[in-house]
């Protein structure tokens, strides 16, 4: 893909790099639009049903190269926002992969994703205010809806970074394993999600992710279109037969 994003396809999985261990993963400009082309490589794909996301050089990402900022270059695109990825994520799944820090825009990398997976000894936060600003790239709204209001306000006003263990127990973090694990746990679990219907899974994504703006009310006539396009689809023909038949489904990703 490019040498600041490296990309590689296992079966239905891609694995998404950031490849700059030497600014401990953080974006500049150029990584920014690396990231969008591996992003859209992944959506375009119709073989690949999930993607991990991780860093190079056992850090995850540090968001914004502050000495890139400096020099007015910031580390988003006009299409896909910050870090590539940030404003708009695939409608496929993401599961994060995080081993050392994940703080600032490394922290609003992962609430892009859908999942995290994360080292014992992995730290996580937004350390923006310690700073004298705030975090601007989505975490300030995406983390109070993955975790409890008042623990996101503590996060978001004291700067505070915390290990991954407590993340988890919080929620935000799916699964923690032994440290330089992360990759291996996150393929793990891309693997379950990838054994599923691809059709049904973009269906059941979307309307997880819209179901904070929406009432109960109106959750159920905003899920049909979802809901429809899998009935209509092969797959879920695919999935009754081989429900009858008790065998492996054979998905077609359509």
């Amino acid at each position: 893909m490019s040498d600041q994003v490296l990309f590689e396809r296992r079966e239905h999985i891609a694995v998404i790099t950031i490849n700059r261990p030497e600014r401990k993963n953080a974006f500049d400009r150029a990584t920014a639009y690396a990231m969008e082309a591996a992003v859209d490589t992944f959506e375009a794909d119709d073989e690949l049903r999930v993607a991990v996301l991780t860093g190079a050089g056992g850090v995850f990402c540090a968001g914004q190269d502050i000495i890139a900022a400096g020099k007015g270059e910031l580390g988003l695109t006009e299409r896909r926002g910050g870090g590539g990825i940030m404003a708009l994520p695939p409608e496929k799944p993401v599961i994060a992969a995080v081993e050392g820090h994940a703080v600032g825009g490394g922290l609003e990398l992962c609430l892009s994703c859908d999942l995290v997976v994360a080292a014992s000894t992995a730290k996580l936060g937004l350390p923006e205010a310690k700073r004298g600003f705030p975090a601007m790239g989505g975490g300030l709204f995406r983390l109070p809806r993955r975790i409890p209001y008042a623990i996101a306000m503590e996060a978001a006003i004291t700067g505070a970074v915390w290990p991954a263990t407590r993340f988890h127990e919080l929620g935000l973090v799916n699964r923690v394993t032994e440290p330089g694990e992360a990759l291996s746990g996150a393929l793990e679990l891309a693997g379950e999600v990838a054994a599923a219907g691809p059709v049904a899974v973009r269906a059941s994504k979307a309307i997880v992710r819209h179901s904070s703006e929406w009432t109960d009310e109106d959750s159920w006539q905003n899920q049909q279109p979802f809901v429809d396009q899998v009935v209509n689809s092969a797959d879920y023909r695919e999935g009754m037969t081989a429900f009858a038949e008790k065998r492996a489904p054979v998905w077609k990703g359509r």
